[in-house]
């Protein structure tokens, strides 16, 4: 369901508009009803991989051998150690 709304701008920006919306084969409604869509599908995407963000540094990933536990392990090569 579409809505109406009302808007104002100066008079420069609404010339600039309407070339825009020109150049793409729209109407000024329709050049600002995609740009409104696509801010608010940009800002709902960044909102998700923030969650995903903040939701993997609460539970991150193991990293390495939990088996090793000494510095000196690591660094132990048979025949470089006398």
């Amino acid at each position: 369901m579409k809505q109406n709304i009302t808007l104002s701008v100066d008079k420069p920006l609404l010339q600039r508009a309407r070339v825009a919306a020109a150049r793409r084969g729209l109407s000024v409604s329709a050049l600002l009803s995609e740009e409104l869509r696509g801010l608010i599908e940009r800002e709902e995407a960044y909102q998700q991989a923030m969650a995903k963000a903040l939701a993997d540094l609460t539970n991150p990933p193991a990293l390495g051998d939990a088996r090793i536990r000494k510095r000196e392990a690591l660094h132990d090569r048979k025949g470089l150690r006398r």
